[in-house]
């Protein structure tokens, strides 16, 4: 019972503990733990199921064989113009430049990159916000120049849920605008990164706020250039989510989503920067296509750590969100209502199941529950792009399949040390082993069992503790009752106690013995032939000898621990048939026999005697006495030895003849 409510306890606590943290969501355990069990589930779900690619996304990269054939980066911003034209020429839809151009070159070769950006008319030039480190005061940074105005959201609604998203959203510290020749004869979008603690990029920032304005990602403005729509049908819901014509693109508070990457870097087409001007790949291949221009060539320093990749450009990482807004496909967040269910229903199916299972059945019960929901959440991911939490649910499955094991281990422990104490020095090994493995033979409390109990005592012996020295009868006694006590073992009787000279033995429990009162009876006649042996061996040394009556009797019995609690506790046996043992063992003065039982032993022998298995015993009836106490006769019978070979005797009682004592 300790151990079931010490165990409840602390799964309740647990289950508590863990509602809470998942309900309060610490960023530390998301973005250094949790996040690495999702990564390790978008690397799964990549090997299930590949997500499609947007097959008009095609990116053209400064890659390393590029600055191997025209030289290191920076280019000149000639060969950069002659890039763009080339790709111009091949008539896609938009063309996203992701390089940064916030300072001069000189004004001829500025002048010829300016050229070829409004000829194209379909250029976004990507302009890096700094995005201000959570937790940090934010600082106003310098107004922007007005060309940003037309690259701002037009139209900006208020959060449908009453939130002050302006508080949350994220905000810029600092602004690095390309040149205004650059920036008057193309689309702007910001690019604002920001990690999570362990330093991968997992989340878009779909808008920054600054000043009073907010302004659209990157990426946003590449998907609606793509799609043919206005900078009017680019909406905004502050902290709830941003309208791109039909489409709804949800965000968080802080006007975040997470990125549902298609995998490793170079998973989209790509085409070599310097295989374009060298004329060794067609603009043609571009037409009608989105296409992304970049760095990807180590040198450049522009990779990124995702979930995939350590190496991953971050062009790719901005070709991976446009594929998410057109197909509307970001990773959602689970709002903790799947994992507070999970936290409460495994709780409750642990807390009610493990008490009650073998450690086998508790393991297989734990890791079920926890792999299950492992498969659930890739599932989930998988088939419905939401990310679940799984480390807060697990872990709390864990702690409680943990605090289970340990205090069941604890228990068993001590009740083991328990029951050994308890019956090692009266009952056998194997019999301590047994009730070892199965405690509930020994439970405390009584329990109503049929039982054989012998009662041995040492005849006259209070006339020979007088007649000699005290260090000598102390010396026989215990000569005698080890001798004794070897013999009840070896039959697996229980030795219940000594009184004095007395033994009281019983079979039947706490481990239930079928053949208990032929146990009883061999143990008897064994006790009886052994200390025919003492008194031999005493004869022999000169010491008087000691002779001994004992008496058998079978019937329902109380056995189990009485006593004091937490005091004083005896496993023995109590109860009328006990009672009426000791009587017998009294009448073998009486009837001057050494072994002595009644007929309700006798009934248990019959079958055996019946079919020839209990051989070798004389069982002579005596008469039918009624006990000192009692009104009922029963039929007393003396046992002894004869041939083993021969067939058990029976000679039954009078049954006419009746005799009420009146005395021990």
């Amino acid at each position: 019972m300790k151990k079931n409510l010490t165990f409840y306890l602390i799964a309740a606590l647990s289950l508590a503990g863990f509602s809470l943290l998942q309900i309060i969501d610490p960023p530390y355990l998301r973005e250094k733990l949790e996040s690495k069990t999702y990564d390790l589930r978008m690397n799964l779900r990549n090997l299930i199921r590949q997500p499609a690619l947007n097959p008009d996304i095609e990116l053209v990269l400064v890659d390393d064989r590029s600055l191997a054939e025209i030289g290191r980066w920076p280019w000149s911003r000639d060969i950069q113009a002659d890039l763009v034209h080339k790709i111009s020429a091949g008539g896609p839809k938009v063309i996203g430049i992701d390089i940064m151009y916030t300072e001069p070159e000189n004004r001829e070769n500025d002048a010829k990159l300016t050229a070829a950006i409004k000829k194209a008319g379909n250029v976004v030039l990507a302009t890096p916000f700094e995005v201000a480190e959570r937790g940090l005061a934010q600082e106003a940074g310098p107004a922007l120049p007005d060309y940003f105005w037309d690259a701002a959201f037009m139209e900006v609604k208020p959060n449908p849920d009453g939130i002050n998203w302006r508080e949350s959203a994220a905000k810029s510290v600092k602004a690095f605008p390309p040149l205004a020749e650059y920036a008057t004869v193309a689309t702007l979008g910001q690019v604002a990164n920001q990690p999570d603690m362990d330093g991968v990029l997992r989340w878009e920032i779909m808008y920054v706020n600054y000043g009073v304005d907010c302004y659209p990602s990157f990426s946003l403005q590449i998907a609606r250039i793509a799609s043919k729509l206005p900078m009017q049908d680019l909406r905004l819901f502050g902290g709830s989510s941003v309208e791109l014509g039909e489409r709804t693109l949800l965000t968080n508070q802080n006007g975040r989503t997470i990125i549902n990457y298609r995998g490793k870097e170079h998973t989209y087409p790509y085409i070599s920067a310097a295989d374009l001007l060298k004329n060794r790949v067609s603009p043609q291949k571009l037409h009608n296509k989105i296409v992304l221009l970049g760095t990807s060539a180590m040198a450049t320093f522009d990779q990124k750590v995702t979930p995939f990749s350590g190496n991953f450009p971050g062009v790719e990482k901005n070709a991976n969100v446009v594929d998410n807004i057109l197909a509307n496909d970001f990773i959602s967040k689970s709002k903790y209502t799947a994992e507070l269910i999970t936290i409460v229903v495994t709780s409750l199916l642990l807390i009610v199941l493990l008490p009650r299972l073998k450690a086998i059945p508790g393991v297989v019960l734990a890791f079920s529950l926890i792999g299950s929901y492992f498969l659930f959440s890739c599932g989930l991911l998988v088939f419905s792009n939401i990310w679940l939490n799984f480390l807060v649910p697990t872990a709390n499955m864990a702690v409680i399949f943990a605090v289970g094991t340990i205090t069941s281990y604890v228990f068993e422990q001590k009740q083991s040390r328990q029951i050994r104490a308890m019956f090692s020095s009266y009952v056998t090994e194997r019999l301590v082993d047994e009730m070892i493995r199965n405690p509930d033979m020994a439970q405390l409390g009584g329990q109503k069992r049929e039982v054989t109990v012998l009662f041995s005592d040492i005849k006259s012996f209070t006339t020979y503790s007088e007649n000699h020295q005290p260090e000598e009868v102390v010396a026989i006694l215990n000569e005698y009752l080890g001798a004794m006590t070897d013999v009840v073992l070896k039959w697996e009787g229980i030795l219940d106690k000594f009184i004095g000279d007395a033994i009281v033995v019983f079979w039947g429990a706490p481990m239930k013995q079928e053949d208990h009162a032929e146990r009883a009876v061999r143990c008897a006649l064994e006790m009886q032939e052994r200390l025919d042996q003492l008194r031999r061996k005493w004869e022999a040394e000169g010491r008087s000898p000691l002779a001994s009556g004992i008496g058998l009797n079978s019937g329902e019995a109380i056995v189990g621990n009485i006593g004091a609690q937490g005091k004083k506790m005896d496993y023995t046996v109590i109860g009328d048939h006990v009672n009426l043992g000791a009587r017998v063992e009294g009448l073998t003065r009486r009837y001057d026999a050494r072994i002595l039982m009644t007929e309700y032993t006798l009934e248990k022998l019959r079958p055996t005697i019946a079919a020839g298995t209990f051989r070798g015993v004389s069982i002579r009836g005596l008469e039918r006495v009624i006990v000192k106490g009692k009104d009922t006769p029963v039929g007393i019978y003396a046992l002894d030895t004869i041939d083993s070979g021969v067939p058990t005797v029976v000679v039954e009682c009078d049954p006419e003849k009746v005799v009420r004592l009146t005395e021990k």
